[in-house]
């Protein structure tokens, strides 16, 4: 089987070492590098991982420029993980397969954030679809799917990684029966779908003037990656994991309750107590830690929202 693999982030690194051990992956396209450390671009992973493997590799700022490239690769099958960017038909319709893993149970959650959006929407339960690549987004047919109950200690991070691997086993067994056209797959009930579009800038800030549990799930859904903030002055808070307290008090929202063995802040409904936290240029620490040596909370501070 020759392939074409597409995919850009962490989860996209199972699927691509698992179909590189069993087939001949031609061609392998990632975004481009765009993450810096002290001045120096970093490989995506699945750049990183394709070097690795010794397998051609191509960065396009744009795909649909690379046309040429990709049909010369000869591949009869593309697969696709968390790649990034919208294939247009003229590439997709180069393969007699197109395979996607998407970490969702479609038709919930088609677009560019599923496992940040069922954290955040307080979902119980997630997974993985095998599906097409169609024209639309996300609303090909579905070949397969494997559902994942959410702990509650989950975050986006954990989630990422238990659903690559989830996804790397289900295509695995799946890839077969695709393209043999055993396994033709079941059209989606448009009727069921949501949208999960990828993370705004301003969905990053937390609002106090919210229950406290959906500041808890946004919070997890943003964990450990950009990760959720608080405004405390001119400090960018980063906040990557919080609990909802029971409590009953009448203060405004934004207000902190309390410094010592850990940060308590005032919610819509109750409370929340700050559990794991990045101060801008130092390590991430436990709150009960931060409040220790913290100078920016005091007691009856009441946050901006």
């Amino acid at each position: 089987m020759n392939i074409v693999f597409m995919g850009t982030p962490d989860f996209s690194v199972n699927v691509l070492k698992a179909i590189a051990s069993k087939y001949d992956v031609k061609l392998v396209v990632s975004q481009p590098n765009r993450e810096k450390k002290k001045g120096v671009l970093l490989d995506t992973p699945v750049a990183k991982a394709a070097k690795e493997l010794g397998l051609k590799l191509i960065q396009p700022e744009h795909i649909k420029d690379s046309y040429e490239e990709i049909k010369n690769a000869g591949a009869t099958v593309l697969v696709s993980a968390a790649y990034g960017q919208y294939i247009p038909s003229k590439i997709l319709n180069i393969f007699d397969s197109k395979i996607n893993v998407h970490a969702s149970l479609l038709p919930k959650h088609r677009g560019g954030a599923p496992i940040q959006r069922s954290l955040i929407n307080g979902d119980t339960k997630t997974g993985v679809t095998i599906m097409e690549m169609a024209k639309g987004l996300d609303t090909g047919k579905m070949y397969s799917q494997a559902e994942y109950v959410i702990e509650p200690d989950d975050n986006s991070t954990t989630l990422f990684e238990k659903l690559s691997v989830i996804g790397t086993d289900l295509l695995m067994a799946s890839i077969e029966d695709i393209v043999s056209g055993k396994n033709l797959g079941v059209e989606q009930d448009d009727s069921l779908s949501s949208y999960s579009a990828n993370i705004a800038p301003e969905e990053e800030r937390i609002n106090l003037n919210r229950s406290s549990l959906e500041i808890v799930n946004q919070i997890r859904g943003l964990a450990m990656d950009p990760g959720a903030y608080l405004m405390v002055g001119d400090t960018k808070l980063k906040v990557f994991k919080a609990t909802a307290l029971d409590y009953t008090g009448s203060e405004a929202p934004g207000t902190v309750l309390s410094i010592r063995k850990g940060i308590k802040i005032k919610t819509l409904d109750s409370a929340i107590s700050l559990d794991l936290v990045l101060m801008p240029g130092k390590k991430i620490i436990s709150g009960k830690d931060f409040s220790n040596g913290q100078k920016i909370f005091t007691e009856g501070l009441v946050l901006s929202l």
